[in-house]
């Protein structure tokens, strides 16, 4: 019941996107595969942005569901299952300066935890800040709340948290971004990395490449450090 609640929750922004002047855009991407093997894959992605001279708001949410054939039965069982919240409020004291407090909030049944919440204050600093090139990076403390999906048992734990995002337009149709996230604490180091090429097919949609790659230093026996997602996404951008 808590996770339907959370989507809920995460998705309600959107519906007074146009009344309280945020801007945004959603990602989806869906692949079905029926043969020799079966396969099902559904990601989507929802990002929200509010903005004025002193301030800047973000709200996100992402999703990851997949399916596939095991070695055993002709069965489609469960191969991922995720799915993230964040938001972060910044306060900014000149043109490429500024002071951000984070939320994060994340649920995988394949990962070291069931669920992990983050939150950071830090300082973010824009190395470039151009009409075509942006690039930052935030850093700061933080704590983290989790459950640990091998004992069940749930602790806390202070984290460093760093953040990278570049972003370039390479012409009017066609740019580039590449986020880096990492979380560094004494029982697990996360990281991801978030990479993609956008091509717009119109004011509104777009299509994009993107591979996620996630590394956590401390995993369950059984299950690998280093997750790989390769996504072809429909992006509608309002």
């Amino acid at each position: 019941m808590h996770k339907r609640l959370a989507l809920l929750l995460a998705l309600t922004p959107a519906l007074a996107v146009a009344e309280n002047g945020w801007t945004g855009a959603g990602e989806l991407g869906l692949a079905l595969s029926r043969g020799n093997s079966d396969t099902e894959s559904l990601n989507a992605k929802l990002g929200l942005n509010l903005e004025d001279d002193a301030w800047k708001h973000s709200l996100g949410f992402a999703a990851l569901r997949q399916k596939g054939e095991s070695a055993l039965s002709d069965e489609l069982e469960l191969t991922a299952n995720r799915y993230e919240l964040s938001g972060s409020s910044a306060w900014t004291w000149d043109e490429r300066r500024y002071v951000i407090g984070s939320l994060r909030y994340e649920n995988d049944d394949f990962a070291p935890y069931d669920y992990q919440a983050i939150a950071a204050l830090g300082l973010g600093w824009y190395l470039i800040k151009e009409e075509a090139t942006e690039w930052l990076i935030e850093g700061g403390p933080g704590y983290r709340r989790f459950k640990d999906a091998a004992t069940g048992e749930t602790d806390g734990e202070g984290v460093l948290r760093a953040k990278m995002a570049y972003k370039h337009a390479f012409n009017e149709s066609t740019s580039f971004e590449n986020v880096l996230l990492v979380e560094s604490g004494s029982d697990n180091t996360f990281a991801q990395n978030n990479a993609g090429v956008s091509v717009k097919m119109n004011s509104k949609l777009a299509l994009k490449a993107g591979l996620e790659i996630r590394h956590n230093t401390e995993v369950a026996p059984g299950l690998e450090k280093t997750d790989r997602l390769f996504t072809t996404n429909l992006v509608y951008s309002f």
